[in-house]
């Protein structure tokens, strides 16, 4: 029988990844937001969401144990579609917030899940060569779902809030169209999606003998030469960015009376999903040649300045709260590509660290921190907000609390700085001509291939 088409399935398998990371991270923020939902309740209840991407690491090896990978991928599409209708059904509710967020967290948990299982099913039904081909494709179509969750998704939101007149009906509207949009994809995986000879439960593998290697990587890793920086620049290295994250969209849609944009939902859709994510990807791609060219070393500083510094962007947004659109995009399109471009050094700097023994296990540990990192900040930063939004700083008419925010988040790039300062690499890593060895327990530094793992790389 000939081999079914890699092309049948990859692109349904990565788009159904990124749409409820997306839906679950970036959704949740301005939904919230916009039913009335306070900063501060949004931006720690919200946070605490990221959780089963930072454990991830403890519950992937069971996977491995308990059924076939195709059983989980269909299993959590299944669940993912039942969790989206909830959220629509039970957001007109007047108990839609602690409800929804129930249904939220077993959004994410199974959102987790499913990624580990898609990730461990495309290398069990690939060969090596063709992984290796369709690196990009996969990457594409996770882009296409940040596009649809980040942008798309939100101008339906912002379309059918003013066409409905009602806010819940609006997003509840959204959700169901997602929960019918997933129980497609996971009627289509049930028939289309191949049976790989290779995907089978190790039956070689007990829970005990798994629990043993688990203790084993665990302590290897904070073996590693240098771990204290290494986790400080993990944990720190994207404060700002860990700050802005549940703020800027309220940011956006506020009223300019409370010092807000008084962007439309749909604005913010166009700004976040189109603007933001293309420059997002491009600053990524510059960042990833940039590397390949000279090494990590040499672009490790240039790269945490392009990280930091265009937040001064939003600092100058809240204090003239312009009215011109493209203005507004061009600013924070600017900031995205900043990110992309840094965020580049911090993802290779993950590879570098995980490197020798048990390195695949070591970059899921390197993950969890960077999830950790984003997770934590993310939950302080309303009540930060409403905090500095007593005092007047800068002598400016009206509310100062966004102006004062994101003036709070330029001293948090101080913490970049530092542990950039601290953090130790190999100056061959990364360059293009460096030592090739991208195996399993490389020992040495990656050119092409360690650019390639990041652009991969689906969390950014």
């Amino acid at each position: 029988m000939s081999k079914q088409s890699p092309w049948t399935w990859i692109p349904t398998l990565y788009v159904a990844e990124g749409l409820p990371y997306f839906a679950v991270n970036t959704l949740t923020v301005l939904m919230y937001v916009n039913l009335g939902v306070s900063l501060s309740e949004m931006a720690f209840f919200t946070g605490w969401l990221y959780l089963p991407w930072v454990i991830k690491p403890f519950w992937s090896p069971f996977v491995d144990l308990i059924r076939t990978k195709r059983w989980w991928i269909i299993a959590m599409q299944a669940m993912l579609a039942l969790t989206m209708a909830a959220v629509g059904f039970l957001l007109p509710t007047s108990f839609f917030f602690s409800a929804t967020l129930v249904c939220f967290w077993l959004m994410a948990f199974c959102s987790a899940t499913n990624d580990i299982a898609s990730d461990g099913y495309y290398m069990l039904e690939l060969q090596p060569h063709e992984q290796a081909a369709f690196v990009g494709i996969r990457s594409t179509f996770y882009r296409i779902a940040s596009v649809i969750g980040q942008g798309g998704l939100v101008m339906l939101a912002g379309v059918l809030e003013a066409g409905m007149g009602s806010v819940p009906a609006a997003w509840s509207t959204v959700f169901i169209i997602l929960s019918l949009f997933f129980l497609s994809i996971t009627l289509y995986h049930v028939r289309f999606l191949p049976h790989a000879p290779l995907d089978r439960p190790r039956a070689d593998l007990r829970a005990s003998d798994i629990m043993r290697d688990f203790g084993h990587t665990f302590v290897t890793f904070f073996r590693k030469p240098h771990v204290v920086s290494a986790l400080a620049f993990m944990l720190l290295y994207r404060l700002p960015e860990a700050m802005c994250i549940k703020l800027v969209q309220p940011f956006l849609v506020a009223s300019r009376e409370s010092g807000g944009l008084g962007l439309t939902t749909a604005q913010v859709g166009f700004v976040n999903g189109t603007v933001g994510v293309v420059a997002l990807l491009a600053g990524g791609i510059l960042g990833g040649l940039a590397i390949a060219r000279n090494g990590l070393k040499r672009w490790l500083w240039p790269m945490a300045l392009a990280l930091t510094l265009p937040c001064a962007f939003y600092c100058l947004l809240a204090m003239t709260q312009p009215e011109d659109f493209a203005w507004i995009c061009t600013a924070v399109g600017i900031e995205q590509f900043g990110y992309g471009f840094g965020f580049t050094s911090f993802m290779l700097y993950l590879i570098y660290f995980a490197r020798g023994e048990s390195a695949t296990s070591h970059y899921a540990f390197c993950t969890a921190f960077m999830a950790l990192g984003m997770m934590l900040p993310g939950m302080a930063a309303g009540w930060i907000h409403e905090q500095l939004s007593a005092f007047s700083l800068f002598g400016l008419d009206g509310p100062q609390g966004y102006v004062n925010f994101f003036w709070w988040v330029m001293v948090c790039c101080l913490a970049t700085f530092a542990v950039t300062l601290t953090v130790k690499v190999d100056p061959a890593f990364g360059r293009k001509n460096a030592p090739v060895g991208m195996g399993r327990d490389a020992p040495v530094g990656m050119g092409r291939d360690a650019i390639n793992r990041v652009h991969s790389d689906k969390n950014e």
